[in-house]
């Protein structure tokens, strides 16, 4: 029966409109959802990793709809699912972009109405089977499954009767979730990725119909415990080694390396998750022991970005109920602190104005930069170390810092200069990851080297290099040998500048020759016009100049 004052479709405003409502729906419920949170992994994050993935989709459709009155669905719908691959966290939330997929897929033809929901819902489940490596019913795809059956099977044909009959059926599906999956069951709680599942698919009821449907609080301890699990799954078990979740995005390859990838990690581990946007972006996700091993098989199948390795034994937060949210954000800009790696007093100064906390010790150890984030009063930090020590025990310093009250990223800032480039675009008003990505890409899009004078007679990939010679480098190989300190920088910046650029960033050292850096402003300004050059004091040792091209 279609319900009175109901709408026809959803177009592309009403479906931003849904984003919004639905990021408000999981930031209310996201305590709740947490708290019912044991499966795979009973790490308490499953509302806050839904949260970030929607805010994520929600991010990119208000970019793309920015300064625009009317915008198709499709375009929406498209970029809520390029915007939730980018940002999805966790198992939960890359189930999600599925989701939106299936809608962006549903939509390319006109809004969404009766029969495109149908279909959106239809080609959503399928997707998240597709991605799963091994299928686990009493979770968010089951309830998924039903909703789309119920929308498939309901007489109406108005939208908002079968958004209706689609929530109707999901709140349903996740009242029997306890009977499908024992660890549901022994906990009293439904499964908390479909309970973010309801919270979308309620949204669509709100915008479709005008009015919010009334759920129960899904509360741990509420449901009564059956005595003999139903078709245990081996999924289910958990193991006695330590686990990390892994993820990352993965570009620059096809269906095929996809496919391979997917059974490399689910060798490697479990809760093998691989999704892809519809448009070459795909996110990947495994529990397992060996998470070297799994970022090398992402490797194998093509391009890499945004690694996130995350160590269970560490990071799982623990929750009394719904009502702990003691490491919950009351609102307003976030509890978020970053801390520098910085060499120089001139160089720890730029930071310290950019608001981040320094470390300045040289050399700079494991143990004291996991000093200084344990340090650090906030919920949140942002690490820069700038090239201070090695990837691999950069992982180990992120690992150990994590713990129940504090959520630790470690950025990819390779020297002072992308640093600072980091540190510039930062912005607290944004949820933790997107600040993050937002500095990484920063940092990412600086090309930087170095000046410096060789210290003794040595073999490099240019050449042999005599004491007291000039060295250009780029990142952090040799690609300049001048028995002339100037020589060298102007050689230097001239094959950095080759490939473009506006900006460029000299960050003067200790031991820089007197006037070099008004030479070094000069060549640029003959060689180059139009390129800005700012200069500062960092005052660090080794480096007689960091640069950077913008």
């Amino acid at each position: 029966m279609t319900v009175p004052g109901a709408r026809d479709v959803i177009d592309g405003a009403v479906l931003l409109r849904w984003g919004r409502i639905c990021v408000d729906g999981l930031e209310s419920r996201r305590a709740e959802i947490n708290a019912l949170n044991v499966f795979p992994i009973a790490d308490a994050d499953t509302g806050t990793n839904l949260l970030a993935t929607m805010r994520a989709a929600l991010l990119a459709a208000e970019t793309v709809a920015a300064d625009v009155t009317q915008i198709p669905a499709a375009e929406v719908a498209a970029a809520m699912a390029r915007g939730a691959t980018s940002g999805a966290r966790g198992n939960s939330g890359i189930i999600l972009t599925q989701v939106l997929r299936g809608i962006a897929e549903a939509v390319r033809e006109g809004p969404l109405t009766a029969e495109t929901l149908r279909l959106a819902l239809r080609r959503g489940a399928a997707l998240v089977r597709e991605s799963l490596s091994v299928p686990v019913e009493g979770t968010m795809l089951t309830v998924l499954d039903y909703a789309a059956g119920c929308a498939a099977d309901c007489p109406g044909t108005a939208l908002a009767d079968v958004a209706v009959a689609a929530a109707d059926g999901a709140a349903k599906a996740l009242d029997d979730t306890p009977d499908q999956l024992g660890v549901l069951r022994e906990a009293g709680v439904v499964d908390a990725g479909a309970r973010g599942l309801l919270v979308l698919l309620d949204g669509l009821v709100t915008v479709a119909t005008g009015e919010p449907p009334d759920r129960p609080e899904y509360l741990p301890g509420d449901r009564d415990s059956v005595a003999e699990p139903i078709g245990e799954p081996a999924a289910e078990s958990a193991a006695d080694d330590p686990h990390f979740e892994v993820m990352y995005l993965l570009a620059d390859t096809d269906e095929d390396r996809v496919a391979r990838l997917r059974d490399r990690l689910s060798e490697l581990g479990d809760s093998v998750v691989v999704v892809g946007d519809g448009a070459g972006m795909w996110s990947s996700h495994v529990h397992c022991v060996d998470a070297g091993a799994a970022v090398e098989a992402g490797l194998v199948a093509g391009t890499l970005s945004r690694i996130r390795i995350e160590s269970f034994a560490v990071t799982a937060p623990v929750h009394t109920g719904p009502g702990d949210c003691a490491a919950e954000s009351a609102g307003g800009p976030a509890d978020r602190g970053i801390l520098a790696v910085a060499a120089g007093a001139g160089a720890a100064a730029l930071f310290e104005a950019a608001g981040a906390v320094v470390l300045g010790d040289d050399p700079v150890t494991a143990q004291a930069l996991l000093a200084a984030i344990r340090s650090m009063p906030n919920r949140e930090v942002l690490v820069l170390p700038n090239g201070a020590l090695p990837a691999h025990e950069l992982v180990a310093v992120g690992v150990a810092a994590r713990d129940a009250h504090r959520d630790v990223l470690l950025l990819p800032s390779g020297s002072m200069v992308q640093g600072l480039a980091a540190a510039a675009v930062h912005d607290r008003g944004r949820i933790a990851v997107d600040d993050a990505f937002a500095m990484s890409e920063a940092a990412a899009a600086t090309r930087w080297g170095s000046l410096r004078a060789a210290q003794e007679r040595a073999l490099t990939m240019v050449g042999t290099c005599e004491a007291g010679d000039g060295l250009g480098l780029v990142g952090h190989d040799v690609v300049v040998i001048d028995h002339d300190v100037r020589a060298a920088a102007r050689t230097l910046l001239d094959r950095m500048l080759s490939f473009g650029g506006e900006l460029v960033t000299l960050l003067m050292g200790a031991d820089a020759p007197d006037g070099l850096a008004g030479d070094l402003a000069e060549h640029i300004g003959q060689g180059f016009p139009g390129v800005e050059v700012t200069v500062y004091s960092g005052g660090q040792h080794g480096d007689l100049v960091q640069i950077g091209v913008e």
